[in-house]
C-alpha cells in the first residue's frame, strides 16, 4: 500500500468498533477457546496425572487436524449442510456445526481419565483439534468474505484479540477452574462458553460471496483454489516462510505449562499470571501489530514483528535461572505475550492477504495447515529436547528455530513488493 494513502492512527482505531470488526471479535473468541485444550491446558492436566515431559510433547500430535484441513476444506467451502445451509446460507451453516462439534467435544474430554485411560483422552484430544480446525476453516473464510478493504487491519486484530480472550478462558479460567473443582467442571464450564460463538453465528449476516465460488462446480473448488494460489511469484519459498515463522513460538508455547510447575509455579500462579497478565499484554500487542500493519505495511511490520517475538523467548531462559520468582515471570510474560500477539496479527493479515476470496476456504485453510506444521507438528519433539537440553539451553535453541522464518522473509521483501 502506498504510504500517503494509508490510514492515520485514529482511523485505524476507529475501524475496531464497527460491526463487522466485532463480529469478528467474537468469532475469534470462539476459535481461541478450543485451542489450549488441546495443547497448553491439556499439557498441565497430563503432568498432573503422572505422564513425562517427553509423552507430554509427542501428545502435540493430536492437533494433526490443524496440518491437514486443507483436504477438507473444498468440502467446507462448496457443500450445503442440509436444512441449515438453506436458512443460514454456506458460511454460517458450518459455523454452526462445527461450533456445536466443538463444545460437544470439549464435554467429553472433560469426562475422560488421562490416568486411568489415556487412549480415550487422545481420542476426544483428536475429536476435538479436528472439530476445532473445522471451525477455523469457516471462521477464518466468513472473516475474508465479509470485511472489506479499509477493515481488514482492525478486523483481522479484533479476530487476533477475540482469540487471546477465548485462550485466556481456556487457559486461566480453566486452570482456576481445575484448581477449585477438578478438570470436568472445568472443560463443562470451557463448553458452555462456546455459546458466544453460535450466538454470534446466528446473529451475523451471510457474506456475499463471488459468483465464481458460488456456482463453480465442485470439480473445480477441489482444483482452482491450489492451481490460483500456484499462479503467485514465489509461492514456493511463501509455504517455505508461513511454515517457519511461528516454529519457535510453538516449540516455546508447547512446553511452557510443564515447565512453570516444574520449576515451581502453582496452577493459580500460572493462570493469574501467564494467562490474565499475560492477556492484558496480548491484548495491547493485536492493537499494536495492526496498527503497525496499517501505518508501515505488512512486511515491513511482519519482520519487526517477528524479530520481537524471537527475542522475547530468551526472556524464559533467563526465567529458568530465576526460580519461581513472580516478578520474574511477570516480566517474562509481558515480554513474550506483548510481542507473540503483534506478530500474530501480522502474520494473521498476510495470509489473509494472500487468499482469493473465490477460495478463500480453501486457500487459507491451506496456508495455515503449513503455519500448523511449524507451530503445531514440528514442536512434536519438544518434550524430549527440553529433557535432554534442559530449560535453559531449550528457549535458547527457541530463539534459534525462529531466525530461519525471518532470513526466508527478507528475501521475500527484496523480490515481492505486492504487500509493502
Amino acid at each position: 500500500m502506498n504510504r500517503a494513502l494509508r490510514p492515520g492512527w485514529a482511523d485505524a482505531l476507529r475501524g475496531h468498533v464497527r460491526r463487522p470488526a466485532l463480529v469478528q471479535l467474537c468469532l475469534g473468541f470462539s476459535s481461541g477457546l478450543p485451542y489450549l485444550l488441546v495443547f497448553s491446558t491439556l499439557s498441565a492436566w497430563l503432568r498432573e496425572s503422572g505422564l513425562s515431559v517427553a509423552a507430554i510433547g509427542w501428545f502435540a500430535l493430536a492437533g494433526a487436524a490443524y496440518v491437514f484441513k486443507p483436504a477438507w476444506a473444498p468440502v467446507v467451502n462448496q457443500a450445503p449442510i442440509p436444512f441449515l445451509t438453506r436458512r443460514l446460507g454456506q458460511r454460517r451453516s458450518w459455523l454452526l456445526l462445527s461450533q456445536g462439534a466443538v463444545a460437544l467435544a470439549i464435554l467429553c474430554l472433560g469426562t475422560s481419565d488421562p490416568a486411568a485411560d489415556l487412549a480415550t483422552t487422545a481420542f476426544w484430544a483428536v475429536v476435538l483439534a479436528a472439530a476445532s480446525a473445522t471451525q477455523d476453516i469457516v471462521a477464518d473464510a466468513y472473516r475474508i468474505d465479509s470485511l472489506p478493504r479499509d477493515l481488514e487491519g482492525p478486523g483481522t486484530a479484533n479476530f487476533v484479540n477475540g482469540y487471546r480472550v477465548g485462550v485466556l478462558a481456556s487457559g486461566a479460567g480453566a486452570l482456576l477452574i481445575a484448581d477449585q473443582w477438578g478438570w470436568a467442571p472445568a472443560y463443562g464450564a470451557m463448553a458452555a462458553l462456546m455459546a458466544v460463538g453460535i450466538l454470534t453465528t446466528l446473529t451475523a449476516p451471510e457474506p456475499r460471496r463471488p459468483p465464481l465460488a458460488a456456482e463453480a462446480p465442485f470439480r473445480a473448488a477441489l482444483v482452482e483454489p491450489f492451481r490460483d494460489f500456484m499462479t503467485r511469484r514465489n509461492w514456493a519459498m511463501v509455504l517455505v516462510f508461513i511454515t517457519l515463522f511461528q516454529y519457535g513460538e510453538g516449540l516455546l508455547g508447547v512446553m511452557a505449562n510443564p515447565f512453570y510447575l516444574d520449576i515451581g509455579f502453582t496452577k493459580t500462579d500460572i493462570a493469574l499470571v501467564t494467562k490474565v497478565w499475560g492477556f492484558a499484554m496480548s491484548l495491547a500487542g493485536a492493537v499494536a501489530g495492526g496498527l503497525l500493519v496499517a501505518r508501515f505495511g505488512l512486511l515491513r511490520a511482519l519482520f519487526a514483528c517477528g524479530l520481537m517475538q524471537a527475542a522475547a523467548n530468551l526472556a524464559f531462559a533467563w526465567l529458568a535461572g530465576q526460580g519461581p520468582s513472580i516478578p520474574a515471570l511477570t516480566l517474562t510474560i509481558a515480554l513474550e505475550n506483548l510481542t507473540s500477539a503483534m506478530a500474530t496479527a501480522a502474520f494473521v493479515a498476510y495470509l489473509s492477504g494472500l487468499c482469493d476470496r473465490a477460495y478463500s476456504a480453501t486457500q487459507y485453510a491451506l496456508l495455515s495447515a503449513f503455519a500448523a506444521l511449524g507451530r503445531k507438528i514440528f514442536v512434536a519433539g519438544g518434550g524430549e529436547a527440553a529433557q535432554a537440553l534442559g530449560w535453559q539451553a531449550y528457549f535458547i535453541a527457541t530463539t534459534l528455530a525462529a531466525l530461519p522464518a525471518l532470513l526466508v522473509l527478507l528475501w521475500l521483501m527484496k523480490k515481492d513488493r505486492h504487500f509493502r
